[in-house]
């Protein structure tokens, strides 16, 4: 009875095994942002959702497929790994790829490192349309970042990285579409241009704000002489303005003044004529000039020479009509 008790318990045990290892075989548990691709007889079948699933053990089976993980290491150290792997991560990926050499329009090799950021769509097309689909994103992204420096000089390339990022973003993600991939970002992450460069960039730079310096200071040193020249400017203008009021000023005072004194004289004439009876004022005026010029032409301190009229008799007679005048008082 014990052999026989042997054997029915090995074969129990055995039976025990080939069923949990069937149900391990056939129950699938995909993790959520994750995909199974399965295959029935080699041949693509469905692709399972996260969440609880079953399979036909030994007629379909996870496809196992080649993936290129590469994670940096120190500042100038990558660590890279390929594995094979049946569970397929949805989620966005960002890959850092190692730095490269390009060369510029203008022959000038510089060192660049870039960061993509990717994410998986359609992982049938990830399996089947591409093998080791990091590999070859970053293959494609090599020749791709050099063809787009190559075309621009090291002026552009050092200045223009958002048309960099943003061109191959877009050249990337048309190549890609086919693997059922979507690149949302690239980005340059480093551009270092040879060493002399540098110094001959920073020499350029140097120049230029000195350059701008002088330039500066010369604007101000002529916008302070235009607003000194327009300061003396609007000063003699405003003197002239002033003196020339002034002159208009005294020129109508003097007007006006003269005007007084005709005034005055005309009514000291018309009173002299009242005076005289209706004679001749004008010859009282004459005689009463000569009468106040002779003091002064009898002083002995007189050095002028004095002009005697030809007709003398003009001052008699205008003195005849100061004694007239006289005799009537």
């Amino acid at each position: 009875m014990e052999p026989v008790s042997m054997a029915v318990i090995f074969c129990a045990l055995f039976a025990a095994l080939f069923l949990l290892t069937i149900t391990i075989k056939a129950v699938r548990l995909v993790s959520q942002a994750e995909a199974v691709v399965i295959e029935r007889l080699g041949r693509y079948d469905r692709t399972l959702a996260p969440g609880l699933h079953v399979i036909v053990p030994f007629i379909e089976r996870p496809r196992m497929v080649l993936w290129t993980f590469v994670r940096a290491v120190g500042p100038e150290r990558y660590y890279r790994q390929t594995q094979a792997i049946t569970y397929i991560d949805m989620r966005e990926a960002v890959y850092d790829f190692p730095k490269q050499n390009v060369i510029t329009k203008d022959n000038v090799t510089m060192e660049i490192n870039a960061l993509l950021y990717y994410q998986i769509t359609d992982p049938r097309a990830a399996v089947y349309e591409v093998a080791n689909l990091p590999e070859a994103i970053e293959k494609l992204t090599q020749t791709t970042l050099r063809n787009v420096i190559g075309s621009l000089d090291l002026d552009e390339s050092l200045v223009s990285r958002d048309r960099i990022n943003e061109k191959l973003r877009i050249i990337l993600d048309e190549a890609t579409d086919k693997w059922g991939v979507k690149i949302n970002r690239v980005e340059l992450q480093e551009v270092n241009p040879p060493q002399d460069i540098k110094v001959a960039m920073e020499k350029q730079m140097r120049a230029e704000r000195d350059r701008r310096a002088l330039i500066l200071e010369a604007e101000g040193t002529k916008g302070a002489q235009i607003l000194q020249a327009e300061g003396h400017q609007q000063s003699q203008i405003l003197r002239a303005e002033g003196e020339a009021q002034a002159r208009v000023i005294n020129a109508q005072a003097e007007a006006e003044a003269r005007l007084k004194i005709a005034q005055a004289e005309a009514q000291a004439l018309k009173q002299i004529k009242e005076a005289i009876g209706g004679g001749d004022a004008t010859a009282y005026a004459i005689a009463m000039q000569y009468v106040k010029t002779l003091p002064v032409l009898m002083d002995g301190k007189n050095d002028k020479l004095v002009v005697v009229p030809y007709e003398a008799s003009a001052m008699v007679g205008s003195l005849a009509c100061l004694k007239t005048i006289f005799d009537k008082d």
